[in-house]
């Protein structure tokens, strides 16, 4: 069994284990040696277990096309078009531009503190530490279920892609669930290099298609499409570059723009799905700063520049559009990709679209699937799951930790009963919320980060990454992530907009996460960490001896070698 990497081996050490860093650096000095750099004696704690057990086998091309991966789905493609028909295209281009510079202030705090202790599961774990440990508590199981709630709509979402050609329908789409659900167990149970093999090439593959998007939308707005037509940016003035939504006037397009803000805010994310990769990437001190800046100036390359072009080429008017989302059309018939290439009487390209669309939709369930169970591996290190998720096989998986992940997937077969539109949406308002509190709790780990460096006589000088603008962009993200969270299900309460389902998937989490909280602190009496007592040094010794210690691995041939250059 051991030759096929499914054999289970558990991590002896868990929570109890991992003590040894800081009590050795205690003994050593006392408070005084805490207060000066961090130790960098090697000592043998329950995380150098954990570190050799998780494996780090992530190269640098690998990490960053993950990070990308993780982010761009069918949203970019194709839900991005709802946005445009609720706001119009300067709307959406403000909100994805302004929403932006939230995740660059986020990026900015996950980066210091991942790049300082690139741990597996770091910003969960990191939250027990600098802030309280039912903090930890209530934003790992946030995380967890944000990263599990996106399973299903990816899957949800690759079956409604295949129904876009025609006979695709007669394949049950129970067939095509349990299909798409059997692949993500495959790749996932492997050892972690194939599934990092797997999600370069696919987040590849979604990095060339987003290019060859905004050049096709140059080129035909420039005239280079069968009918001439050389129209600019003429439906930025007719219609308009904004849309009214609910209301007439000023207030409706205040409206339509904050659902455009809304929009961004589920579209755009990038430096949790980079940071969850932390614990197995090779030469982590190195590889992570460059990751975390390459994910975050490639994504909003990506989103802004993508925003702009959808406004481009189709009108918020557009009839096709309207009736592809009000009927939930298949695949990427909603796409405003799609809708400009039938517009401008340009074929076979739709379904060169559609298929990459689909490869984008698997790609995104993938990277979720590696990153829901990573957390719960995580979580349970730290005694806030239950320990037989740190059991993992002998190629690094914590296989446990991905059936439960998987088995959460089959939420995907409530589109059997369901409209395939609608299901989607019950995810979008979930996912949303949470996605939200994760930003929101990611800066407030880094405030206390922060706040505990200067009050430990740390400096920041000497960390493998400094981030700048600190801590006024933690401070700035953090308002604008938390005010968003409340803002997102605001529709349900308009006049004659009330709807259970929805209300209930906008809300949820926003109560959920503060009963955690408080339950966890209840039953376990914990407090908050005072900045003198944060601690800042436990696994900084074991990471420091990787890293004196490591020798990069030679490219297997010389193809392997020429991705490393291009993408590392």
């Amino acid at each position: 069994m051991s030759s096929t990497g499914i054999d289970l081996i558990a991590n002896p050490g868990g929570q109890d284990q991992e003590k040894g860093g800081l009590s050795s650096s205690l003994s050593n000095g006392g408070t005084d040696e805490k207060k000066r750099a961090p130790p960098s004696s090697p000592s043998l704690s329950g995380s150098q277990v954990e570190e050799h057990s998780m494996r780090r086998q992530l190269k640098s091309r690998h990490i960053q096309l993950i990070g990308i991966g993780g982010t761009i789905g069918t949203a970019l493609y194709v839900q991005i078009g709802r946005g445009l028909l609720q706001g119009g295209p300067a709307s959406l281009f403000l909100a994805f531009t302004i929403w932006c510079s939230f995740i660059l202030a986020v990026t900015l705090c996950m980066a210091e503190m991942v790049t300082y202790l690139p741990i597996s599961s770091p910003f969960i774990r990191l939250a027990g530490r600098y802030v309280d440990e039912a903090f930890g508590f209530a934003c790992g199981w946030n995380f967890f279920i944000f990263e599990a709630a996106l399973v299903p709509f990816e899957i949800v979402a690759c079956n409604v892609i295949l129904h876009y050609w025609k006979g695709s329908e007669i394949v049950p789409a129970g067939g095509i669930i349990a299909i798409i659900i059997c692949l993500y167990g495959l790749i996932n149970v492997l050892a972690v290099q194939w599934y990092g093999e797997v999600e370069f090439w696919a987040a590849l593959g979604k990095v060339l298609l987003i290019i060859a998007l905004l050049i096709f939308t140059v080129v035909v707005m420039c005239g280079g499409n069968p009918t001439g037509d050389r129209f600019g940016f003429r439906y930025w003035s007719d219609p308009g570059a904004f849309a009214e939504l609910y209301h007439t006037g000023d207030l409706g397009r205040f409206l339509g723009f904050l659902q455009c803000l809304i929009q961004a805010s589920f579209t755009i994310a990038g430096p949790d799905y980079v940071s969850m990769a932390a614990g197995e990437a090779e030469n982590p001190r190195v590889v992570m700063p460059r990751a975390f800046n390459a994910v975050f100036y490639r994504l909003t390359t990506f989103f802004m520049l993508g925003s702009l072009a959808v406004g481009v080429l189709v009108p918020y008017t557009d009839e096709e559009m309207k009736i592809a989302f009000s009927t939930g059309a298949p695949g990427a018939a909603a796409s405003p990709y799609v809708i400009a290439m039938n517009r401008l009487n340009i074929r076979v390209l739709p379904d060169i679209v559609n298929a990459m669309v689909l490869t984008a939709a698997f790609s995104a369930g993938n990277s979720y699937v590696y990153c829901a169970s990573r957390s719960l591996y995580g979580m349970a290190l730290e005694g806030k799951a239950p320990k037989i998720f740190t059991k993992v096989t002998t190629k690094g998986v914590p296989l446990y930790a991905v059936l439960v992940v998987l088995g959460i997937s089959l939420l995907s077969f409530l589109q059997v009963s369901n409209d395939a539109a609608v299901v989607l949406q019950w995810f979008v308002n979930l996912v949303t919320a949470s996605q939200l509190i994760n930003f929101a709790c990611m800066c407030v780990t880094y405030l206390r980060f922060y706040y505990g460096m200067k009050a430990q006589g740390f400096k920041r000088d000497d960390l493998p990454y400094k981030a700048m603008l600190q801590p006024y962009a933690a401070w700035y993200a953090l308002i604008g992530t938390s005010v968003m969270t409340f803002v997102g299900g605001y529709t349900v309460f308009l006049p004659g907009k009330w709807d259970v389902p929805t209300f209930l998937f906008s809300f949820t989490m926003i109560a959920v996460c503060p009963i955690l909280y408080l339950g966890y602190k209840f039953v376990n009496k914990t407090k908050l960490h005072r900045s003198d007592e944060i601690d800042l040094v436990k696994n900084v010794d074991e990471i420091e001896e990787y890293q004196r210690t490591y020798v990069p691995s030679p490219p297997k041939n010389a193809f392997d070698r020429v991705l490393d250059r291009l993408f590392g």
